[in-house]
């Protein structure tokens, strides 16, 4: 009696395929892509760390394009999150207001902040083609209205 090898492939079996399933790795990848592109945007709030000057009353941020300058109570000065040196300032405030394709920006300095440093930020983005300005400020819940 002859045994047939049970390793042996007949002609009629189907070959096993394996093969990678992709579905949980793209799920994975696109919670990560989310996430990462959350957490981008909260970064590019500022570069710096500022306490905002309290008020009773603010008003939405506008919308659009709008360049934000940031000055900390040291001196530091960053545009869109980016720290910058004084020597770069010019050029880079004037890149920046062509790149957005704007003429507005926002301020953002600690309550510690020197005044006269603030309207030298001020001057500079104004020369380097900005138009429209706004101080930037949080809402202060202890103050009544």
């Amino acid at each position: 009696m002859a045994m047939g090898n049970m390793n042996q492939s007949s002609g009629d079996e189907e070959n096993i395929v394996s093969e990678i399933n992709m579905t949980p790795l793209i799920d994975i990848m696109l919670v990560l892509l989310i996430i990462f592109m959350v957490t981008s945007t909260a970064a590019l709030e500022s570069g710096l760390d500022i306490e905002l000057p309290k008020t009773t009353i603010t008003n939405e941020k506008p919308s659009g394009e709008i360049l934000i300058l940031t000055l900390d109570k040291e001196g530091k000065i960053a545009i869109q999150g980016k720290t910058v040196t004084e020597a770069e300032l010019p050029a880079k405030l004037a890149a920046m207001l062509k790149e957005l394709k704007t003429e507005s920006v926002i301020l953002e300095g600690d309550t510690k902040a020197y005044l006269g440093k603030a309207v030298e930020l001020m001057d500079l983005a104004k020369s380097a083609g900005a138009k429209n300005f706004s101080i930037a400020a949080e809402e202060d819940p202890n103050k009544k209205k």
